[in-house]
């Protein structure tokens, strides 16, 4: 599988926020609006194509505006390690409402299991941007300050393949992985940690930190295990469809598995 490039077409389908021209009447009159698809057309420029985009659902108007989500994907940069192939992915995230400015995050996209995560750590090159002041040359300087860190996010995935985990590990990595999905106020029980541990495929199997996050990372964000919900009911889980919490969960799981491998 390959990542393509999204047309306008197609990307106007995703997140038709991308092409919003006008900011809402709610912002200050200080607010100076740049449409994201004028930074999509700069990340182009830079190298780097569209590849998917979600949105927020408005319930009550104001869609236009909403936060929004565009995954880049660079056809030059790659990362192999063993026989996992994977792409470095950044991941813009705007609004036209006021309440954000530009926010790039650094993500990984995984072949084997067509999977995206996201790195909860500024040193691998996430940075943010105001609109105000906002120019070509800047995006540009603060893209090649982020590739220039991906040899970070090597090193640490590198580490997280180096960590071998106990059964016990393993089970509390879950357990914590769970938590950081539902949080303690949700009355979900019924979760098998050997379900949520268990390999989907061959190049899964084993029990280093990496191996072992993605396969509960994979789980999680898509649903694939059994629980009981508050009603008492055996349910398969949901995966995850708001673009917002499937971020937050990424970074907190990220942060999680750095807990095992730090010094």
């Amino acid at each position: 599988m390959n990542l393509t490039a999204l047309t306008n077409d197609e990307l106007k389908k995703l997140a038709p926020q991308v092409f919003t021209e006008t900011a809402s009447d709610k912002v200050s009159d200080k607010y100076v609006h740049i449409p994201t698809f004028q930074i999509v057309e700069d990340m182009k420029a830079l190298g780097w194509e569209p590849c998917d985009a979600k949105c927020v659902k408005a319930r009550k108007g104001g869609a236009d505006y909403k936060k929004h989500l565009v995954k880049f994907f660079n056809p030059e940069l790659t990362i192999t390690s063993d026989d996992d192939s994977m792409v470095p992915q950044i991941l813009l995230t705007n609004g036209h409402d006021g309440s954000t400015g530009f926010r790039f995050q650094i993500g990984i996209f995984r072949f084997i299991c067509e999977n995206g995560m996201v790195v909860m750590d500024k040193d691998y090159g996430s940075f943010k941007m105001r609109h105000m002041g906002y120019t070509f040359d800047e995006l540009k300087e603060s893209i090649t300050n982020a590739v220039s860190k991906l040899p970070n996010l090597v090193n640490k995935i590198n580490s997280f393949q180096m960590k071998e985990m106990t059964d016990v590990e393993m089970k509390t990595f879950a357990e914590k992985a769970i938590l950081a999905r539902f949080g303690e106020e949700r009355q979900v029980t019924g979760i098998s940690l050997d379900e949520l541990l268990a390999p989907e495929r061959t190049l899964d199997e084993g029990s280093n930190l990496w191996v072992v996050f993605n396969r509960v990372q994979e789980k999680l964000t898509h649903g694939s295990f059994m629980h009981v919900n508050g009603k008492g009911k055996l349910r398969k889980a949901r995966g995850i469809k708001n673009f917002q919490q499937d971020m937050e969960l990424n970074e907190k799981l990220w942060e999680l598995a750095e807990e095992y491998v730090a010094s």
